[in-house]
């Protein structure tokens, strides 16, 4: 069983609130976390038709088995019992009462901002994060995580990343989207999910989007939220400040796993990612959701954006911690050139008041430093980011 580096996080502030309310990705070892966590806490899936049943049919009934606290996973499939839960925790005002998790989440926000606002702390747990798979620092490692991704199951269990992909997206299909909308035409709902894969790492342009799939851009919209919901897709929002520069406004589109992208693309072993055209966008949204994850493991909300102007100049990443700035490139290559720091540069050069020091992430296996710009191995993200944080 892999450690998560959450643990520490949820261990402390299960200390300090009543309720804690875990939210993810299906299969990115929310369950896992909680029970390894706190194997002396009662636990329940919502899931399982009985269950579910008698906490709708009894709500109090239910809880009240559980004096000392449960675990109750996938939280939305009874959101009523959330009601009940506040009743509780207001009546007892003791840390630990209840662990949550959920799948989809913009529902459990939406309910838990509803009933247990200002008594429990939210985190997020994404699927393994490079520090916690431990992986080799060497290039050839690359092409095999993005064929892979970072699901728990993928490494626990040695399964072939195109057969496991492939099932979790049709669960997810069936399961998830059948509950969110009623979309009469899945088939076509599956295309759009492909065409999401096609413009990985690339500014949404839901207009064209739509277009390609044949749908209406009130329907496209609606779908695309129906992605975000269920931890499929990530959209980071472009870095703005005050200043006189147009800068892009819409977001840029990655997938919460890189490996799901690769499946979705017809990706289906290390040669295939290694010709692929789209193959330095993949390894850019790796290195984003990276960054995501560093901050959700230390249950910290994301602080990313993407810097691009009308001009064309564009940084990848824009970090910001408090009043300091750090713009961060991404190259797939394992060769530096002066070609690689130019946006880095240009950067530096349009905004020479902001505070910062840039960091650029390669392909290549060898830390350097050169002028203000520390080089990393796409690798070593989590290096980087804690030698930022610190």
């Amino acid at each position: 069983m892999i450690d998560r580096t959450i643990e520490p996080v949820l261990k402390n502030l299960i200390t300090k609130y009543p309720v804690v309310t875990i939210t993810g990705p299906r299969q990115s070892g929310k369950t896992t976390l909680c029970r390894k966590v706190f194997p002396e806490i009662p636990y329940e899936n919502l899931e399982i038709p009985d269950t579910r049943q008698f906490a709708l049919d009894d709500p109090r009934g239910f809880l009240n088995r559980y004096s000392e606290g449960v675990i109750l996973d996938e939280i939305q499939r009874a959101p009523n019992l959330l009601s009940y839960i506040q009743g509780i925790v207001d009546e007892k005002r003791r840390s630990g009462q209840f662990i949550l998790t959920g799948s989809q989440q913009f529902e459990v926000l939406n309910r838990i901002s509803q009933s247990l606002a200002g008594r429990t702390v939210l985190l997020k747990l994404l699927p393994l994060s490079l520090a916690e798979i431990k992986v080799d620092n060497t290039p050839s490692s690359v092409d095999r995580l993005i064929l892979k991704g970072f699901y728990p199951r993928i490494y626990d269990q040695q399964l072939n990343p195109t057969q496991a992909l492939g099932d979790y997206l049709a669960t997810y299909v069936e399961r998830d989207v059948r509950q969110l909308a009623a979309i009469k035409d899945l088939s076509l709902f599956e295309k759009f999910v492909k065409l999401c894969a096609g413009r990985v790492g690339q500014i949404l342009n839901i207009n064209s989007l739509a277009n390609d799939v044949g749908v209406s851009h009130t329907t496209a919209r609606s779908w695309l939220s129906i992605l975000e919901a269920g931890y499929i897709v990530f959209l980071l929002p472009p870095w703005f400040r005050n200043i006189s520069k147009r800068l892009i406004k819409s977001p840029k589109l990655y997938f919460y796993d890189v490996g799901l992208a690769s499946y979705l693309l017809g990706l289906e072993n290390e040669r295939h990612v290694s010709r692929d055209p789209l193959r330095g966008h993949l390894f850019e949204n790796i290195a984003v959701i990276e960054a995501v994850k560093y901050r959700f493991n230390r249950g910290l909300r994301s602080n990313l954006s993407f810097y691009r102007d009308s001009g064309g100049n564009e940084v990848d990443m824009i970090i910001e911690m408090g009043p300091d700035i750090f713009p961060v490139e991404v190259k797939a290559g394992e060769t530096i050139t002066p070609d690689s720091l130019k946006s880095l540069n240009k950067f530096a050069g349009l905004f020479p008041e902001l505070p910062r020091s840039g960091a650029l992430l390669y392909g290549g296996d060898q830390m350097q430093i050169r002028s203000d710009v520390r080089i990393y191995p796409m690798t070593d993200v989590h290096n980087m980011l804690a030698d930022m944080q610190s």
